[in-house]
């Protein structure tokens, strides 16, 4: 059944295209309030959104487009908008996430693809009214805290104590500490491969309206640990390793950061991220009853477990997450 806004931006669609928009056909419903729809001018498909504007702020989306655009970075092409409405129409890049295609005998290649677009992305720091957001010490608490109040209170409801409070607490000082020892640059913030779209002239970025200044292999490590399919670790360390040289190439990355250096940022990372994931997965199910997103806290909490038994000073951690929380998550 179509609701008003649908009905509403079927009509500004053919206002602006001046052909006939008989029936949107829905492409994605995303994790946010925007809704994404597929239109046509008559000659070629389109996608038409709809961004509630008492929701969500579709000026951020502009301004990165534009900058990305500027950076020679492959994002849709903005046709039309109406701030006002909450509406915009932009070129289509197909059908075809990254996800869909991934296979064992492809994957090193597509993830080639995606890593060379990353120093272009580190270096967008700013749009055509200022410099991004930085991801500060308030966006990373933030981020770290919605395991403890979606994943940990909201979903397992777990008797949460002064240990557990101070092995928390521990945790985010150093996921925070990472965070900022690494270079900080351009942040897609959400790249991944259900965000990189297959076409004719290879990838094509989208969702990128939360870009920030930050940590330099945030975007490498929502990449290769995603959290919505694995690959072996050596696979992912050979890419990882690989962004490494290549920046080192460039001269955005310090000659002298080792393999050592940088694994551990990428690692840590990862920790911090995948934190962040579960926790939003949580409040994806609780708080927009989009319960499907549960199926993926599995594979955020086993990344957890396995990264943290790789660093000593994560310990403390990595018993108290392998014999209290995944126990408490599996039993709720």
């Amino acid at each position: 059944m179509e609701d008003s806004r649908e009905i509403g931006l079927a009509a500004w669609c053919e206002a602006q295209t001046g052909h006939p928009q008989s029936q949107l056909e829905v492409v994605s419903g995303d994790a946010s309030f925007r809704r994404y729809f597929r239109a046509s001018d008559g000659q070629r498909s389109l996608i038409a959104v709809d961004c509630p504007p008492d929701k969500e702020d579709m000026r951020p989306f502009l301004l990165v487009a534009d900058a990305y655009q500027a950076a020679n970075i492959p994002v849709p092409t903005v046709l039309n908008v109406d701030l006002k409405q909450g509406y915009m129409l932009q070129t289509d890049f197909g059908h075809t996430v990254l996800l869909s295609k991934l296979q064992q005998r492809n994957a090193r290649q597509y993830y080639q693809q995606a890593l060379a677009i990353l120093p272009r992305v580190m270096q967008v720091t700013k749009t055509a009214e200022g410099a991004l957001p930085k991801f500060d010490r308030a966006l990373l608490d933030r981020e770290l805290a919605l395991f403890k109040d979606w994943l940990l209170m909201q979903h397992i409801d777990i008797d949460w104590n002064d240990q557990d409070d101070e092995i928390w607490q521990q945790f985010c000082e150093q996921m925070v500490s990472n965070a900022f020892a690494q270079p900080q640059v351009g942040v897609h913030r959400d790249y991944h491969s259900r965000n990189l779209m297959v076409t004719p002239q290879g990838l094509g970025v989208i969702d990128f309206q939360d870009a920030v200044i930050g940590p330099m292999t945030y975007d490498a490590v929502s990449l290769l640990r995603d959290c919505y399919i694995e690959w072996p670790d050596d696979l992912v360390s050979e890419l990882a390793e690989q962004l490494r040289v290549d920046l080192q190439a460039t001269g955005q990355l310090a000659s002298d950061v080792t393999p050592q250096q940088w694994q551990h940022w990428f690692d840590w990372m990862g920790l911090q991220r995948h934190t962040k994931a579960a926790g939003i997965f949580a409040r994806l199910a609780h708080r927009d009853d989009k319960a499907g997103y549960l199926k993926d806290v599995p594979r955020t909490l086993g990344y957890l477990q396995k990264v943290s038994a790789k660093y000593a000073q994560l310990n403390e951690y990595h018993h108290w997450l392998t014999q209290r929380i995944i126990p408490a998550w599996e039993q709720a």
